[in-house]
């Protein structure tokens, strides 16, 4: 896969799909047209700014992420399900049911996103384990501070694992699209754990 560079740092290109509201449904359709592959399978929770497979334009794999006011179970694919499946701008690629509960599909809530904290208060935790990084270089200014109001979607963090780095945005189950930030866990480049604590949160 090709990625971009930025200071010695390796990145995969991504991409946001688009949203369509079908009555009920949520619809994401594709941003561009290319090969898309991946696909969530039909009953995986969906939520804001999560990968919903990747994209390949041109030969550059993207990964492809729901946009911010998209959450949901999957329903159904929005066209044959192939490993790799060419499509145009704007295809329907899934639908979402918004309203479908988590628990009835299998899904105790988003396995090792971000959560609520058990004893009360807001809380995002690290999706995977690797080196946490603060900002896109050591010369930019971080991506939040204490006191930023942040919303469902944005870049809160770098996390290195094997040599390649993954944004981790902010949203989840339970957290509400735009919270402030009260406390940043762990130090710039400090080794993390998935479910670690990445930020404490109130509502915004």
């Amino acid at each position: 896969m090709k990625r971009e560079h930025l200071d010695g740092r390796l990145f995969t290109p991504e991409l946001t799909a688009r949203l369509h509201r079908d009555g009920t449904a949520l619809e994401l359709r594709a941003p561009a047209v290319g090969l898309w592959c991946d696909a969530p399978r039909t009953g995986s929770l969906i939520t804001p700014g999560a990968p919903v497979g990747e994209l390949e334009i041109l030969g550059v794999r993207h990964r492809l992420r729901a946009p911010a006011e998209a959450a949901g179970l999957v329903l159904e694919p929005g066209g044959p399900r192939l490993a790799r499946r060419a499509v145009q701008y704007d295809e329907p690629l899934l639908r979402l049911d918004p309203e479908a509960s988590p628990a009835a599909a299998g899904h105790p809530g988003a396995a090792g996103a971000t959560t609520q904290a058990d004893a009360g208060g807001l809380v995002f935790r690290t999706p995977l384990s690797g080196r946490y990084y603060a900002r896109p270089a050591p010369d930019q200014p971080a991506f939040v501070s204490v006191g930023d109001v942040i919303e469902a979607g944005q870049t809160v963090a770098l996390l290195e694992v094997m040599k390649t780095f993954n944004r981790v945005t902010y949203g989840g189950e339970g957290l509400p699209a735009r919270a402030r930030v009260l406390t940043i866990g762990p130090r710039d480049e400090d080794d993390v754990d998935e479910g670690d604590v990445l930020l404490s949160l109130e509502p915004a």
